[in-house]
């Protein structure tokens, strides 16, 4: 897979809502389209991406085709503990990208 950055914020108060944000560098083919010699290109795309905060699912999405190529993502949690914040996106070929962030809440 490709290159993965993640914003997480470092600190937060117990209670407060936080942003997490995602992009991954991967080509999203579609599988519609074809090569300069005719050739239908196959697909490959991030068909999940899962976010977990102490290993409870926090965020999950299916991603279908119509995804751009490098996706960005974007969503709110609440902070409810210290912890480690996991992001992984899964392709159509298997290959699994992970990064993870510690968060601390005061």
């Amino acid at each position: 897979m490709a290159q993965a950055l993640i914003n997480v914020p470092a600190k937060a108060r117990r209670g407060e809502i936080i942003e997490i944000k995602s992009l991954i560098s991967h080509v999203m083919e579609t599988g519609y389209r074809r090569s300069d010699s005719g050739d239908l290109i196959p697909r490959d795309i991030i068909n999940t991406f899962v976010c977990t905060y102490n290993d409870d699912v926090v965020f999950r999405a299916e991603l279908f085709p119509a995804i751009a190529a490098n996706p960005f993502i974007s969503f709110f949690t609440v902070a409810t503990e210290s912890g480690v914040i996991t992001l992984s996106w899964t392709d159509d070929k298997g290959a699994t990208e992970v990064r993870t962030a510690k968060i601390t809440v005061e």
